[in-house]
């Protein structure tokens, strides 16, 4: 049996307590921008944070791209969203590799050259890549200056946050 096959088993299961009240329109508190490693799965929970006040924009490499700006437009415009939380990570598999050295491999395994995407966002420092997502954030015209953009690198292996700050000051919390 496949996972899928699996997870639509237990859904079948599961769906039989579904609690009907959480169908109500979301109304998030905060928007946070992390990487899809699953690692940072249950981030919420980490944090002390209800699922219902978080509005989770996850992809490879916590990138603020025109998808993940997109999404944050939505959030702080129409659902509410006051606030914007990044959460890169240490330990991240973007680190392991370069964008040329990915787009080489794919070509020669596959024969074909990349047409998509233009850019993987591969980078070299968690904090370094931290504090570009949060100038990317600020800086976008349709994301207001009253919603404040913070930044933090989590230790995979501590469970700890560290905050990053645009300046290059860090605090450990």
């Amino acid at each position: 049996m496949s996972l899928i096959d699996e997870a639509l088993s237990a859904n079948a299961t599961i769906a039989n307590d579904y609690d009907p009240s959480r169908g109500k329109p979301p109304a998030p508190k905060i928007a946070i921008v992390t990487c899809a490693d699953p690692r940072l799965t249950d981030i919420e929970q980490m944090l002390g944070l209800a699922h219902a006040d978080v509005d989770m924009i996850r992809n490879f490499g916590t990138v603020i791209d025109d998808d993940a700006v997109r999404s944050l437009v939505l959030s702080t415009r129409l659902l509410g969203t006051r606030e914007i939380m990044i959460i890169n990570h240490t330990d991240c598999g973007m680190l392991r590799f370069t964008d040329s050295e990915l787009e080489d491999r794919l070509r020669k395994e596959t024969g074909q050259a990349p047409i998509a995407p233009a850019k993987f966002y591969s980078f070299t420092d968690a904090e370094a890549n931290t504090k570009e997502q949060i100038q990317k954030a600020r800086s976008h015209p349709w994301i207001s200056p009253e919603v404040p953009v913070r930044g933090f690198v989590y230790d995979v292996s501590t469970g700890r946050l560290r905050e990053v700050f645009a300046g290059g000051e860090t605090v450990t919390g």
